[in-house]
């Protein structure tokens, strides 16, 4: 059973009423949205994608894209999946999540390197700015938000009974420290981040639309923002209560849905949205590479705006960094210190970030929150080290830059903090206690104050049991230690993989399995970062396994990425046998997917038990769903989605419920066949399976010449990686300095008619600077001195192309550039 989205993104419901100070406000653009249909793709095939791979990979791409197959919306929106009958955090098929978009935007940038064609890249991204991103009308009181007053307070509880929570104004809450920077870089009070959950065909009837209104009805045909999960982490997907995101008293109770979750001594009517962290972060992650790909064709400039605005989004992504409430980190008590500065931040990426406020300008609030959960599986250091040393997408806040690699180094200290001695990762830490800033018990082991958590946010089911979580995040991890060499990556990876392969049924048929299901016992030791410990005492045992061909792909991508960092033979020849088996045994006309019996679906009529499971709906609260449906105690999840009754797959269900045998399911679930079609074409970049050098500053190679042909022949390549050729180069070199510090990058590019293939770069600092880390090259310096070589990846430059590595440094006060550059032994201009 696919447990890929039952991730729980709770919602700022009960964060505030309270911030009543008047900003003044910036006037910007007003967005209108966009009603037109996903246009006709024409699925490009060029000269350079005669690869295996790059072929399997067009072949699903273009099923993908395929309109009679059903993966997009008449208003092109990728939906979940392309079957309706689905519960798992979206409880409808035919809803779509953030995360969704960010799979798209990948698999566009990977079509944008196989073909050359950059333009569905851009329409992604502008198709998700429209329908995902709320726009200026959707967001319009932000100008009244007080960063020195973010939130009102209001506690979680540990299961949905104890809802709604009282508001709580006499609880401090700390000072948001970015918000006013924000606020002047852009011009604007409102966030450019996605809503994590939308109705893409107005099933429920809200008609929450982005752009053209706040509650439609069940008469506007297209995209609603919705939410569900609000009522701590024993709610799971089958115990939620839609609500759209907009509430203006107009379905519900007399209150809206508002009263279901928190408590207050009257309500207004509000608009309110929830980011989910890791799927921008993967936007991001996806725009950097396109970004990489796209100036090796010559072709940077048509993707510009896209990465600028990829850029903006990593700039807001900072409030998922930051303690709920903006609480000190470690905060043990609703009376601990409240942050001023930065002393909120824990720098991971949490669970979520939201903000919301009145509907009537008049009224005059607005709020944010952070989150003060952390998962592993939200973690993204690809994306903390791209918003922290790549020009093009460190944000454009002074403090920006600064926060992310901040944000980069504690990410790697979480995984390794978390990773069992077997090599699996554990779950996560909090900074709230029970969600009230209770005391950590005594033996409760802590990462900078946070305490640990198996299962952070949602326990139905444990948020840490789904291999899927191990995967997603190690995938990033990976992609990490190929770009950067960071060793830190390596560590966790070089425990990581034998433990994963060690798990996996590599059969050579269809019978093949990785594992599915953890269980895990202990805990890690208490972090110290000089000195970590071993967590000998936390352990975790495979319990099941499947073949979940989205996390399969995860899965193949991690161990790609890692073997073409490393050469580990054992990485890339499992990488290979899974998308081989996923090829030659599960495809179908609609794309890659294999059955899966769906037990769970028992819970479809459950209803609520005093302290268990079902839907909790107070006593004497009653209220309706828009297609008239009853929402009052005693309901079912059912009950209050009873369009599910006329879906051509319900009468399997309603047999089990009736006793039958419980139903299978082939889902063709969008992020899955987008996550198969990108490990394809990664698996032909990283290996070039047709032997030849793609000429594209791309050959995985070592810098050698890869002896199937194309060494130019003229006895110049000496067969180290450093063929001192006649070539012209030209050196780019710039900084971004800091107090004793400096992030530097560097871009060498081939102005010859030549290639080159394998390169050193050689020049010298002129002030005693020295070179702290390095990432997508060699460091082979001595002292002042530096030299330094291609990794094992980018040996070649083709005519005309870029290669680019970056490093941080240290200096004494006075950071000048090097004077000249020699390549290979020659002189570049600069």
């Amino acid at each position: 059973m696919d447990r890929s989205t039952r991730r729980k993104a709770p919602w700022a419901w009960f964060a505030a009423i309270g911030a009543t100070s008047l900003i003044a406000g910036f006037a910007v653009p007003t967005a209108t949205a966009a009603t037109s249909v996903q246009p006709a793709m024409d699925i490009v095939q060029t000269d350079e994608a005669t690869s295996e791979y790059d072929q399997r990979f067009l072949e699903l791409y273009e099923q993908i894209h395929d309109p009679e197959n059903g993966y997009f919306s008449p208003q092109g929106i990728p939906y979940h999946a392309v079957e309706t009958l689905m519960v798992e955090a979206p409880d409808y098929g035919h809803e779509t999540t953030s995360e969704a978009y960010s799979f798209w935007i990948w698999m566009e940038a990977v079509y944008g390197r196989v073909t050359g064609d950059w333009e569905p890249l851009n329409h992604a991204w502008e198709t998700m700015e429209t329908y995902m991103i709320p726009q200026q009308e959707d967001q319009p009181t932000n100008s009244f938000y007080n960063p020195n007053s973010p939130a009102t307070y209001a506690a979680e509880y540990n299961h949905p009974s104890n809802y709604p929570s009282p508001l709580n104004p006499g609880v401090s809450v700390g000072r948001d420290p970015i918000g006013a920077e924000l606020r002047q870089t852009y011009g604007t009070s409102d966030i450019y981040g996605m809503h994590w959950l939308a109705d893409v065909d107005n099933i429920y009837g809200f008609g929450a639309a982005p752009g053209p209104g706040c509650t439609l009805g069940p008469d506007h045909e297209g995209v609603s923002l919705i939410n569900t999960f609000q009522r701590g982490p024993q709610e799971s997907v089958w115990e939620t209560v839609p609500q759209p995101s907009c509430e203006e008293f107009k379905f519900g109770g007399p209150n809206g849905f508002l009263d279901l979750f928190t408590g207050d001594s009257s309500y207004a009517k509000q608009w309110k949205y929830t980011n989910a962290p890791d799927a921008d972060a993967r936007a991001i992650d996806g725009i950097y590479w396109a970004k990489k790909w796209a100036e090796e064709q010559g072709k940077g400039d048509e993707i510009a705006a896209t990465v600028d605005n990829a850029s903006k989004m990593g700039d807001y992504l900072r409030y998922a960094m930051f303690d709920k409430y903006f609480k000190t980190v470690g905060c043990n008590s609703t009376n601990c210190a409240t942050n001023n500065n930065r002393e909120g931040a824990h720098y991971l990426l949490s669970w979520y970030y939201a903000w919301g406020g009145a509907t009537d300008a008049n009224a005059g609030w607005a709020w944010r929150i952070g989150s003060s959960h952390a998962h592993f599986g939200y973690q993204n250091p690809m994306a903390a080290w791209v918003l922290s040393t790549d020009e093009d997408l460190i944000p454009s806040s002074p403090s920006a830059q600064n926060d992310w690699s901040q944000s980069l180094d504690r990410q790697l200290e979480f995984y390794q903090w978390l990773q069992s001695s077997d090599g699996g990762i554990a779950g996560g830490a909090t900074n709230s206690w029970n969600g009230a800033y209770d005391a950590k018990p005594a033996n409760v082991s802590t990462f900078y104050g946070m305490g640990y958590t198996e299962a952070p946010v949602y326990h139905d089911p444990p948020s840490n049991e789904w291999f899927g979580m191990q995967v997603w995040s190690l995938e990033r991890v990976a992609q990490l230690l190929h770009e950067s060499d960071d060793a830190r990556a390596k560590k966790v990876l070089d425990k990581w993989v034998p433990w994963a392969l060690e798990n996996t049924n590599f059969t050579d048929d269809e019978n093949w399995s990785i594992p599915s299901s953890l269980t895990w016992t202990g805990q890690p030791d208490t972090w110290n970062p000089s000195n970590p410990g071993s967590n000998e005492n936390l352990t975790v045992e495979v319990s099941g396994h499947g073949q979940d061909v989205g996390v399969a792909a995860a899965y193949a991508r991690t161990l790609m990425y890692y073997a073409a960092a490393t050469g580990d033979e054992a990485a890339q020849e499992g990488a290979k046998k899974l998308l081989d088996y996923m090829w030659e045994y599960h495809r179908d006309d609609l794309g890659i997917a294999t059955p899966e019996i769906r037990e769970d679906y028992k819970r479809f009529d459950d209803v609520y038990t005093p302290g268990g499971d079902g839907i909790y709906i107070p006593q004497g609260w009653s209220g309706t769903m828009p297609n008239g449906d009853k929402i009052e105690p005693g309901v079912s999840f059912l009950d209050i989605r009873s369009f599910y009754l006329d879906d051509p797959d319900w009468p399997k269900v309603q047999a089990y419920l009736d006793g039958g045998e419980a139903p299978e399911f082939t889902y063709h679930r969008f992020w899955a066949q987008t996550a198969i079609a990108t490990a394809l074409a990664d698996y032909e970049l990283l290996f070039n399976t047709d032997g030849t050098d793609p000429g594209d500053g791309t050959d995985p190679g070592d810098g050698t010449d890869p002896g199937d042909g194309t060494d130019p022949g003229d006895g110049t390549d000496p067969g180290d990686g450093t063929d001192p050729g006649p070539s012209t180069c030209e050196v780019t070199y710039s900084t971004n300095d800091w107090n004793s510090g400096f992030t530097a990058t560097v871009k060498i590019k081939n102005t010859s008619d030549q290639p080159i293939n394998g390169w050193a770069l050689e020049f010298a600092f002129p002030a005693g600077q020295a070179i702290t880390n390095l990432w997508s090259a060699t460091n082979e310096s001595s002292g002042s001195n530096i030299r330094i070589s291609n990794a094992g990846w980018n040996g070649s430059i083709a005519p005309g192309a870029t290669v680019e590595f970056g490093f941080n440094g240290s200096h004494s006060g006075n950071n000048p550039a090097p004077a000249a550059f020699e390549l290979n032994g020659s002189d570049c201009a600069s």
